[in-house]
């Protein structure tokens, strides 16, 4: 038995059938069967080697699979102002989260990023993303429709508050993402040219500044330009783990570097496609990343809501630059940085917060008419 909608249909489901963009939710759906596929061929070596079960990873992820679906599913129903106001719920919570971490924290590698809760480990990091990315551009948008209202100087002050509880923990890379969707709203808001030339060259001390007052970074950037050393094992293993897949690849279950990769099943699981996949495989899921971020544009290309446009622009570049960096990282082309592939990646929290991430981006994409756009 099938279920239909017809274009007359004035439920919220019809409603929102005939005006979600469709062509994204099948690329979504494509990149979690690609992440549930990579996590079934990566975890099971992953979970020998530290004494668990076969497939203790993979059930863990599977358990977060179908809520984090749900969630996306169910957040690409609301209104914009239905979802700014779940943002700024959201924010305030994974602030106090941000809070807590350094005080009840566990250290793993040397920095303090996970709460345990009723037994299940949190990243907040991961969550205050797209919560950030929506409130700031409400704040933007807001300053823009009203001068009088200072938008522009909470937005600066969220954002401080926000890097530096993750600089605390450390975490520069999350920091770094939240300073591209921060730029990005304030650029696409109207910043004003000094500022530009400003943040342009605070980009480069930033980086400097990082690299002598962390020493992780430090070690990443040495590691990085000295592709020699014993410190590029992971980096090397996993280069020679495309070459051995080339085109096509060795075939499923037939690879050899999640046997010796700490981290084959999260920051280099592309390695392990790569390898049993080929190069076709990961041609395709670089072309599932950038048809979601560049048809996320091209929904709002002629939106006339401030609001929406800062707020999609803010989520794609944090969705379109994780993905970058985890990529990027995996293929030597900048520093190793632990970063999942999103959807793709083991992590539940990563998971869940993107779920939310893109079903915001599909909410504020609906097309709208009448009365429902005017309160958009």
């Amino acid at each position: 038995m099938s279920v239909t909608f017809g274009r007359t249909d004035t439920s919220v489901l019809g409603r929102w059938w005939w005006t979600v963009d469709r062509w994204t939710i099948a690329a979504l759906f494509l990149l979690v069967a690609v992440g549930a596929i990579l996590t079934m061929a990566a975890s099971p070596a992953v979970a020998e080697r530290i004494g668990a079960q076969s497939f203790h990873f993979v059930r863990r992820q599977f358990v977060f699979l179908a809520p984090s679906i749900a969630i996306m599913l169910a957040v690409s129903l609301l209104s914009p102002k239905q979802v700014r106001r779940m943002a700024v719920i959201g924010l305030l919570g994974s602030i106090a989260l941000l809070v807590l971490v350094p005080v009840l924290g566990g250290e793993i590698k040397g920095a303090k990023r996970w709460l345990n809760l009723a037994g299940i480990s949190i990243q907040p990091s991961e969550f205050v993303k797209p919560m950030f990315a929506v409130v700031s551009a409400w704040m933007f948008a807001s300053a823009r429709l009203d001068p009088a209202f200072p938008g522009r100087v909470i937005a600066t002050a969220l954002f401080g508050v926000v890097a530096l509880l993750l600089l605390i923990q450390p975490d520069v890379g999350q920091t770094a993402i939240l300073t591209a969707i921060w730029g990005t709203q304030f650029f696409l808001a109207g910043l004003p040219l000094i500022l530009v030339v400003g943040l342009g060259l605070a980009a480069p001390i930033g980086i400097v500044g990082a690299y002598y007052v962390f020493p992780h970074v430090q070690a990443r950037f040495d590691k990085f330009l000295d592709p020699s050393g014993s410190g590029a094992y992971q980096v090397t293993t996993a280069l020679n783990a495309f070459k051995n897949g080339g085109l096509f690849g060795r075939g499923p279950g037939e690879g050899r570097v999640k046997l010796v990769l700490p981290d084959a099943h999260t920051d280099f699981i592309l390695a392990v496609g790569g390898e049993e996949f080929g190069v076709v495989l990961c041609l395709f899921v670089v072309m599932l990343f950038a048809f979601i971020v560049l048809r996320g544009f091209s929904r709002i290309h002629k939106e006339d809501n401030l609001f929406v446009v800062l707020a999609t622009a803010g989520l794609l570049v944090q969705f379109g630059l994780q993905a970058i960096v985890n990529m990027a990282s995996t293929l030597r082309m900048m520093p190793a940085k632990g970063m999942t592939l999103p959807f793709i990646s083991y992590g539940g929290s990563s998971m869940v917060a993107l779920a939310l991430g893109m079903g915001m981006v599909l909410a504020l994409t609906r097309t709208r008419y009448g009365r429902e756009g005017m309160e958009a």
